[in-house]
Formats: structure tokens, sequence, C-alpha cells
């Protein structure tokens, strides 16, 4: 990595985000394990310190998180599996305590997450916009 990458550069660099996206495309194929990784990633959510932290992209991981619980229990697959498993890998990373900035750090530990979450909105737009017209259109929410 340079000195002179922006933060996204090195997330996107690291191994760390290398093995969570391998995780991502493993969790996939497991309804179980993604279920209970999104119970965790609301878990976070709800932690008192996090939930400072991501105030301005909370609606983003929500719509995330319902995206993947609808993917998981066969309610929606229209998707491409590697954006799907971007989308998972992009989760395990925001749960993960061990990242680029180690969470424990206050405020600064969440900036990694956030910036992440941020970069696969903008990445994957056209998926989670396809996503949330559907979710529009369903009168059953999911989550």
């Amino acid at each position: 990595m340079k000195a002179g990458d922006s933060l996204i550069q090195r997330i996107l660099k690291s191994a760390i985000f290398a093995k969570m996206m391998r995780s991502g495309m493993r969790l996939t194929k497991n309804k179980a394990l993604l279920l209970v990784m999104l119970q965790q990633g609301v878990q976070k959510m709800e932690n008192k310190g996090v939930a400072e932290g991501v105030r301005d992209v909370k609606e983003q991981l929500l719509l995330m998180i319902r995206f993947v619980r609808a993917y998981a229990t066969g309610a929606y697959r229209d998707v491409a599996i590697k954006s799907m498993a971007t989308i998972v890998g992009v989760l395990v990373y925001f749960i993960s305590p061990l990242d680029l900035i180690p969470d424990v750090l206050p405020i600064l530990g969440i900036a990694d997450d956030v910036a992440l979450v941020v970069w696969m909105f903008n990445v994957l737009e056209k998926e989670i916009a396809k996503f949330s017209d559907w979710e529009k259109r369903n009168t059953i929410k999911i989550g």
C-alpha cells in the first residue's frame, strides 16, 4: 500500500478484506450462517458506540441486511452471485472486530466500516436499487 492511498483504497488492498470477500462467497451458499451473520450485524448496529458512528449509513446497512435476508430465505434471487458475495463480504468486514482499523478505537474504529459500506453502495448501486424497487413492490417486508 502506498502512503497516499485513501482509506477505501487501503481497505480494498488489504489481506483482511480479501479474506472477508472469500468468506462472503462461501457464506452465500449457507442460509443458516447467513442468517446468523445478519443477526450479528444488527447487534453491532444497535451497540451504542457503533450506532453513533454509523448514523449516516444506518439506513444503508438496514437495506443491506434486508437484501441478504431476502436472498438467504429465497424470497429474492435476482442478483449476480458476485454482487451478493460482495455485499456479504462487506457485512462480514463490518461485523468483524479484526479489520483495518480495530473497532475498539472510539469513533475511528468504525471509520473503515462506514467507508466500505459507502463504497459498496456506490459500486453496486444498480443491484441495490433493483432490490429496493422489488422490496417496495412487495407488501410483505423482509426484516
